[in-house]
């Protein structure tokens, strides 16, 4: 019951950021007493500050009790398909230090390992005063993750890391607490903590795969088997290109980074093709006919899909991620008014389609902010991950 006090109580503090313990004590049905000792505690180990009084309702002013954001950081890290960012953030979702390194996750398993763990160190030290405390690693994957085998990453998808338990392995390297996500779903946490809020809505990932992150009812929607979201297996075009999945014309081979490559690559008289979609995105904000052109066929086909979950699930927001949403609205506006031709007006007229507004580092925020409502439920991670940096 105490533990379960000081979790609700810790909670409505982070939400609040500044609060009174009068107002705690209404809010929660605890005692003044109960209140008055565990702030007492949670003050006592730096998670909280009493602050000058607030204002004065007829009476004593009340102490002011706020959510200490840097007591520890948080290592967030997302590794793409093609990259690795981590991002290392207070408990606000702030930025004290990030690091983006190109790299062919893969097929490179133990080499991605050694590249994890490199940058966490270097992100951490970079973060602030050595031996500033850490509630773990959050790590975002481009994988579906099967609840029966917690720190594996999918054979199917990426076959070359078969048996490879990632958590596991980052645990002994890292010596913290480390707790994996699905990408689309650390971008729809991001969204839900640091974001736009909201109880309705859906992140979209775009990158070499397509994958959504639901949260219905305020919260993160996994579905039976923890692989909700695949949008990017969406049959959307019958005589489309054959999918690896087995089925063809899913949205991931036409909208995915690997068509967007392929479109440019067939360019007429292009004599350096892009090689990455971030070369895309800078051609198209450059204003050059082919890769707005490609940009738009893409936000075309990303409608189509968009559409169906207009309809299926009627969010209020759909966001945006990965690096091609930053052509802006070379990319939104097709997608819009393609989204738009083909959802019921009722539902097309009341949802938002917009970029993030986390920047790049979105996803590997969003891992964190995984790890921080997990401390947030078990405050024993606010005093057993006490590392200094390695």
């Amino acid at each position: 019951m105490r533990a379960s006090n000081e979790a609700m109580l810790l909670r409505r503090i982070w939400q609040a950021e500044l609060v009174s313990r009068a107002e705690l004590a209404r809010e929660t049905g605890l005692s003044a007493s109960t209140v008055s000792s565990i702030v007492g505690r949670f003050a006592e180990d730096g998670l909280v500050r009493l602050q000058e009084a607030g204002p004065s309702r007829g009476g004593r002013p009340p102490v002011m009790v706020a959510f200490a954001d840097d007591a520890y950081c948080i290592v967030g890290v997302e590794m793409g398909a093609t990259h690795v960012t981590v991002a290392v953030t207070d408990l606000r979702g702030r930025i004290l230090a990030e690091e983006y390194t190109p790299f062919a996750t893969r097929e490179q398993p133990e080499e991605t390992l050694a590249l994890l763990v490199r940058s966490v160190r270097s992100c951490r030290s970079r973060a602030g005063a050595p031996g500033l405390r850490c509630l773990g690693v959050g790590v975002a994957v481009p994988s579906p993750l099967d609840v029966r085998r917690p720190g594996e990453l999918s054979a199917l998808i990426l076959p070359a890391w078969r048996g490879i338990n990632l958590a596991e392995r980052l645990v002994v390297a890292l010596g913290l607490p480390v707790v994996l996500e699905n990408d689309a779903n650390a971008g729809a946490l991001a969204e839900r903590w640091f974001g736009i809020g909201g109880d309705d809505f859906t992140f979209i990932k775009v990158g070499t795969g397509i994958g959504a992150g639901h949260v219905i009812s305020g919260s993160l929607y996994r579905g039976a088997t923890g692989i909700a979201g695949e949008m990017g297996h969406l049959a959307i075009d019958p005589a489309g290109p054959p999918c690896s999945c087995g089925n063809r014309g899913c949205l991931h081979v036409l909208a995915g980074t690997p068509a967007l490559l392929q479109l440019a690559a067939a360019v007429p008289g292009l004599e350096h093709p892009p090689t990455s979609a971030l070369e895309i995105v800078a051609a198209c904000n450059a204003g050059e006919p082919w890769a707005v052109e490609i940009v738009a066929k893409l936000g075309g086909w990303l409608g189509v899909g968009i559409a169906g979950l207009v309809n299926l699930l009627n969010p209020s927001h759909i966001v945006l991620g990965g690096e091609i949403v930053q052509a802006g609205e070379a990319l939104l506006a097709p997608l819009r008014a393609s989204a738009s031709a083909r959802s019921l007006l009722f539902s097309a007229s009341h949802v938002e389609i917009r970029a993030t507004s986390l920047g790049p580092a979105a996803t590997a925020i969003g891992a964190g902010a995984l790890m921080l409502d997990r401390a947030l439920d078990d405050l024993s991670f606010f005093v057993s991950t006490t590392q200094e940096v390695a």
